[in-house]
């Protein structure tokens, strides 16, 4: 079938399942009853169960008239694996359409995702078979069987599992996608209620601005707007369909889309947030900021090689980065990384708070100037850096490179609660070089 309808949803792989069927809607265990009907051989059927409940069956791709997904074998051997499901036609969906709308509850079922045992009886009395039969489930396997096989067997009983969640599933399988099928519902309805005869006012096809603005005090108000979601939505599984383009990584994509939905969700939930239209937006990350902050999110080795790779960096290198992001993104970055060279007047501010900020002579340490903006406490692998915004970084030498020991903080002698000693808290220098005295293996970094 051509038109908006070829599409496909892909659903990732689902986890193992014991001790329970596959099917617990009455839908689902019509699935499955077609699928037992139909193979030859109980045998391949009990090795699919035993693959869909190990969780051998990877991540599902549905569209009009094919299933698809790739499942492994015990010994780690991939099949790719198809069960194909003949479409309706546009004359069996007009029939359905048409029953669906027959009954209100038939479409309000279907929106509850629920199949509604009396709307497939209807359409069946209207010659509209929605569920499959004997022989309708047609197997196809790089295995090579002629039958269904433990992988395609394995595969059907995973969709089962995907029916009970959505039954709009095989819908799609059968040739309309959710969207079309509701909007084509509606028309229907609307239609129903307000039939040629009746006296409906046309539609305008547009609306001048002033005269909208002029009625807008006697509109009802707009409804607020939707309640957050809890989190972003799960990332597309992209490893079902034919082999990537050269220099494309379907685990890389799924990757960006699952951080470009962690941000969107982040993004929403800030701009819902009291007082957000007061704050200053913060300006757009750098191509190789950005880079660091997905590394900061832990994607793993693979992904982390590649973005140390496009930011021109070793994994090293990566790993100081993401660690100076941990403590204060963009900023701790740029004081890792950058030169930063302050003026007369703000030198001056630097050497007076760092003159005033040990009361007690006991507990300054003797500090050496190590750049325009850093300073090296003297007998230590320990430093204070200025950052452009006038706080201060603690820094730690480890393995020979200098590497972020903490967040900012306008105090370059700010306490840390991990020691004490006569009442009063250990300046922040001086816990950063009790730290560096109590390495674990009792060497000095």
């Amino acid at each position: 079938m051509n038109g908006p309808d070829e599409h496909e949803r892909t659903f990732a792989a689902l986890p193992p399942v014991r001790g329970r069927a596959f099917a617990q809607s009455w839908w689902g265990q019509a699935w499955l009853k077609a699928l037992e009907d139909t193979a030859l051989d109980g045998e391949q059927l009990r090795r699919g169960r035993r693959h869909a409940r190990e969780g051998a069956v990877g991540a599902v791709s549905v569209r009009p008239g094919r299933i698809t997904a790739v499942v492994r074998d015990r010994d780690g051997t991939a099949h790719r694996s198809d069960v194909l499901l003949q479409q309706l036609d546009d004359q069996d969906w007009d029939r359905f359409l048409d029953t669906a709308t027959d009954r209100s509850g038939h479409i309000a079922a279907l929106l509850d995702r629920d199949m509604p045992p009396h709307l497939v009886e209807d359409a069946a009395a209207a010659g509209v078979e929605l569920l499959p039969g004997i022989g309708d489930l047609e197997p196809e396997c790089t295995c090579d069987a002629w039958d269904h096989c433990p992988h395609t067997a394995a595969l059907c009983y995973q969709v089962a599992r995907l029916l009970d969640q959505d039954p709009f599933v095989l819908l799609l399988l059968r040739g309309r996608g959710e969207r079309r099928l509701l909007d084509e519902l509606q028309l229907r309805s609307v239609a129903r209620a307000h039939p040629p005869e009746a006296d409906v006012t046309p539609v305008r096809a547009g609306l001048r601005a002033d005269e909208a603005f002029a009625v807008a005090g006697d509109l009802p108000p707009l409804p607020g707007p939707p309640p957050l979601p809890d989190g972003p939505g799960p990332a597309p599984a992209l490893d079902t369909q034919t082999p990537a383009a050269d220099g494309q990584d379907a685990g890389a994509l799924e990757f960006l889309a699952a951080d470009a939905a962690a941000r969107a969700h982040l993004m929403l939930r800030q701009a819902l947030a009291p007082g957000h239209a007061e704050q200053i937006a913060e300006p757009a990350p750098t191509r190789d900021q950005d880079a660091v902050r997905m590394a900061a999110s832990v994607p793993g080795p693979v992904i982390t090689g590649r973005l140390a790779a496009g930011t021109a960096r070793g994994r090293g290198e990566l790993e100081l980065a993401v660690r100076a992001w941990h403590y204060g993104g963009a900023a701790g970055l740029a004081v890792l990384e950058e030169e930063f060279t302050p003026d007369a007047a703000q030198l001056a501010r630097a050497t007076d708070c760092l003159a005033a900020a040990w009361a007690d002579e006991a507990e300054r340490p003797r500090l050496r100037p190590a750049g325009p903006a850093r300073w090296t406490v003297v007998g230590a692998l320990t430093q204070l850096r200025l950052g452009r915004d006038g706080q201060w970084w603690p820094f730690r030498k480890e393995r020979g490179a200098w590497a972020p020991a903490g967040p900012a903080s306008p105090d370059p002698a700010e306490g840390r609660p991990a020691r004490r000693r006569h009442g009063r808290v250990r300046p922040r220098v001086a816990a950063l070089q009790l730290q560096e005295r109590r390495q674990p293996d009792g060497r000095r970094l």
